[in-house]
């Protein structure tokens, strides 16, 4: 969410069709002490590259193949470091660590490094909604307004309209006095009330249930439906619910801006202010980033509880792997309601069928999951329910100079190696100035955290 952005990304939602099968305005260099300038490629430290393998000892067939794509992608956008995981029932599973942890040294990032993985938290807090739903406490037809109120309109806005993103709510993620506030206070602490105050002051994008619209706002809203239910606070739900009962001992919704040990410095090229309506730098400032004259801002410590239940969480590749797959394939719900989530799922846009949004769940044709991206950070997990593929991304860039999600660029370079006939027809929620996007949808023309 660079303001959650959202979800340029994250939305990813139509990112990719396999048909085969804020800102704390520090620049990166302010936080090293020795070592090289960051420059061109040698700014990322892409090169080289730490894996882990399977319990065998043995490296998977693909891994020279998916590390030299990591690698050249990460090269080509001067993205500081990256770890990736693979797991396939027939090919083996595979962890590899590339990079940096900070811009310009050499600090090899780590496999277990934790990082803020933005609007994945989206998913996590769908879930326990239909956890609420499935024990009786409250119903996806339920109008917003019998929980809280004063939402514009929320007497016919439902819960489901939110977690689908069909509730033609503003997301205060657009507002440019939010993101003005953003990057003049980083470590200004947010409340709910605050955030939909600022999306109530603006008219609603269109009617409920008509058409896709990615808004943070409907999940900070979920957000407070699950503390007035359960009688705790989000974090403590996320605890409750989804991390402790899938032993996630590396992942959580803090309340402020730390963030564990070990975790990389988190970098973003421009500010929230400058990427309300494009992520992509101006075309006269990219080569710059891309030899090193231009330095990102270092976001590592900037507060994410403006994203909150819409993007402030914190997690592991291993972790997002085991969740990831307990979300799509079943473990965190009934069948019953785990199959109301799947069915769920409608496309975002008519002329990409493959790929859609549903209750808090994203499909990429073959691939189930999310992507999340906030200030600093860049997050994709995915699972094949069908071959069992799970493909989980994690880097310290939120947005390469071009304005595309870090983690979906190497993404896409990956997808070919296990999806031969794959066709990548654009991210049809990418901010409009990205040149890795499609055509943005109504509402989406950018995302604070993906």
């Amino acid at each position: 969410m660079n303001r959650n952005r959202l979800t340029a990304m994250v939305l990813a939602v139509g990112l990719i069709g396999l048909t085969g099968c804020t800102s704390s305005n520090s620049p990166a260099g302010s936080t090293t002490s020795s070592g090289a300038a960051a420059s061109g490629a040698a700014a990322s430290g892409a090169a080289g590259s730490g894996s882990v393998g399977a319990s065998t000892g043995a490296e998977p067939a693909y891994v020279a193949k998916v590390s030299a794509s990591v690698e050249q992608t990460m090269k080509d956008n001067v993205i500081p470091g990256a770890v990736v995981l693979i797991s396939s029932k027939d090919q083996g599973e595979w962890t590899g660590a590339f990079g940096t942890r900070t811009w310009g040294m050499d600090d090899p990032i780590q496999a277990t490094d934790q990082f803020r993985i933005g609007s994945n938290t989206k998913t996590m807090t769908s879930t326990v909604i239909l956890q609420l739903v499935q024990e009786g406490k409250l119903a996806l037809d339920d109008p917003i307004s019998k929980y809280i109120d004063g939402v514009p309109g929320g007497d016919q806005i439902t819960i489901a309209n939110l977690s689908e993103m069909r509730s033609g709510l503003y997301s205060y993620s657009f507002d440019t006095g939010f993101n003005n506030t953003l990057d003049q206070q980083p470590q200004k602490v947010w409340t709910p009330q605050e955030l939909i105050d600022i999306a109530f002051s603006h008219p609603q994008n269109g009617p409920p249930g008509q058409s896709f619209d990615y808004s943070n706002t409907n999940i900070v809203l979920l957000g407070m439906v699950i503390e007035k239910l359960t009688g705790m606070t989000a974090s403590e739900a996320f605890q409750e619910r989804i991390f402790t009962p899938l032993g996630l001992m590396d992942s959580s919704l803090p309340l402020n801006s730390d963030i564990p040990n070990p975790h990389p410095q988190g970098y973003s090229f421009g500010s929230n202010t400058s990427t309300i309506s494009t992520f992509a730098l101006p075309a006269a400032e990219q080569p710059l980033a891309l030899d090193g004259r231009l330095l990102p801002n270092n976001e590592t410590m900037a507060n994410p509880s403006w994203a909150w239940t819409a993007g402030g969480a914190i997690s592991t590749v291993q972790n997002m792997k085991t969740y990831v797959e307990a979300m799509v394939d079943g473990g965190l719900l009934d069948a019953a309601t785990q199959k109301i989530r799947m069915d769920s799922i409608e496309p975002i846009n008519p002329a990409q069928p493959e790929s859609g949004y549903g209750l808090g769940i994203v499909k990429f044709d073959k691939l189930y999951g999310h992507d999340g991206q906030i200030p600093g950070y860049m997050t994709f997990m995915g699972h094949d329910p069908e071959s069992g593929l799970t493909i989980v991304i994690a880097t310290n860039l939120a947005t390469i100079p071009n304005g595309e999600g870090s983690a979906l660029a190497i993404l896409k370079g990956i997808l070919p190696i296990f999806y031969p006939n794959m066709v990548i027809p654009g991210d049809p929620a990418a901010a409009p100035g990205a040149t890795g996007g499609g055509a943005p949808q109504p509402g989406a023309t950018t995302s604070a955290g993906g």
